[in-house]
């Protein structure tokens, strides 16, 4: 039986959003062409690219899950007295299933990446009566790339998890800032008078008052509810198959209400100029509705302060998502989360000797997915800036 949680919509959405632009790159000229050009010479940046795309599959293959059927002792599907099948309340994803061993083979508690012992002592019997004091030797030895944590799951798998959190948050919150940000920057600047103060006042006033408090209420009142992660029960399920209260879904939302304010900025100031250029003038002249202006004439012309705007964006939400979970305020204890993993680390650095994989593991993910993230941002904007193209041309010249 599939599972569907409101936040792999956003998943699925940009995957399709990345075939949309793929395909224009391909089959016609516009932003996504002339980004490609400029990219495709730019080494790093594919490089880049290929990291950014590999993280994407893997937050793919964790946002397609199914619940399994109940089997009996006599290899019989479970049912109900109302002969209906009964599905077990653990769905599990594509990744979950490729990594089953990862996943399945726990062991006692802590053990270092690569061990073949705990990091723990612990009191053994020997053949011969006599206990000692040593450490125990692992169940699955040499297998943990990065080592097993206090409950004796494995970290490399638990930061794969963490892979789809980051992607989520940083994507799903973008659907949400573009939207509020085209919408009221283009107002404001195209309209102006009692319009333009009103939403200025609104998103100075939103700007003003500090994020984290916003979120912080926001969580406490929207996010205390629904499905935190783990056991998929009856009562978090519409329809059988939907999950449409998430946890984290209420986090991408909020994060997006409280960070469209400086893109709004910027896409007001370019508006104020792009309606007093010639073509928007005409169209004026000719009595064009002021609403098909702004959508034919202004909007195209500032996507690419959006695109470049949003990509530099998606590292600062992806940290920002760790740095929520740290505080006890972001995406639930049973969810994947780098923040999660460094928030438990902490008290693992207390230790005598120090537990430092779970920290490195953490840090490593999220380190591989925010600088490559950077580095193709900074190749978008180039390829998008008026002046940089027009200095690459005259170099070239």
């Amino acid at each position: 039986m599939p599972v569907i949680l409101a936040t792999d919509i956003i998943v699925y959405l940009v995957f399709a959003f990345i075939g949309f632009i793929f395909w224009s790159a391909c089959a016609r000229d516009g932003y996504a062409r002339q980004v490609w050009t400029h990219i495709r010479g730019n080494r790093l940046a594919i490089i880049s690219a290929l990291i950014l795309a590999a993280y994407a599959g893997v937050a793919l293959s964790d946002s397609i899950r199914w619940r399994d059927s109940v089997m009996l002792y006599n290899g019989k599907v479970a049912v109900s007295p109302e002969n209906k099948t009964i599905y077990s309340s653990e769905a599990l994803s594509i990744l979950d299933r490729v990594f089953h061993k990862a996943r399945a083979n726990t062991e006692k508690t802590f053990s270092a990446p690569m061990a073949d012992k705990l990091y723990v002592k612990e009191t053994i019997e020997l053949e011969d009566g006599t206990t000692i004091r040593d450490y125990a030797a692992l169940k699955y030895p040499s297998t943990h790339l990065l080592g097993t944590d206090k409950v004796g799951g494995d970290v490399f798998f638990s930061a794969m998890k963490g892979v789809r959190t980051g992607v989520v948050i940083g994507t799903g919150t973008t659907l949400v800032v573009i939207p509020f940000a085209i919408i009221f920057g283009v107002m404001a600047g195209y309209f102006g008078g009692r319009i333009d103060d009103l939403i200025q006042y609104v998103y100075t006033t939103l700007a003003s008052i500090p994020g984290i408090l916003l979120i912080v209420s926001f969580m406490l009142i929207f996010g205390s509810h629904g499905y935190q992660g783990g056991l998929i029960t009856d009562a978090n399920l519409m329809l059988g198959v939907f999950v449409p209260s998430d946890r984290l879904f209420w986090l991408c939302l909020i994060m997006g209400i409280t960070s469209w304010t400086d893109l709004c900025r910027i896409i007001r100031g370019e508006t104020l100029k792009l309606r007093e250029l010639e073509y928007v003038q005409a169209a004026r002249a000719f009595a064009v509705p002021r609403v098909l202006i702004m959508v034919r004439h202004i909007v195209p012309n500032i996507m690419h302060l959006v695109l470049i705007t949003m990509v530099l964006q998606f590292s600062g939400l992806v940290l920002a998502e760790a740095v929520l979970s740290y505080i006890g305020i972001g995406v639930g204890p049973e969810a994947g989360s780098w923040g999660n993993m460094i928030n438990t680390a902490r008290l693992e650095l207390a230790r005598d000797p120090v537990v430092w994989w779970s920290l490195l593991g953490a840090f490593a993910f999220m380190f591989a997915l925010v600088l490559p993230a950077n580095i193709f941002g900074d190749a978008v904007r180039d390829a998008l800036d008026p002046k940089v193209n027009t200095k690459t041309k005259s170099g070239g010249d």
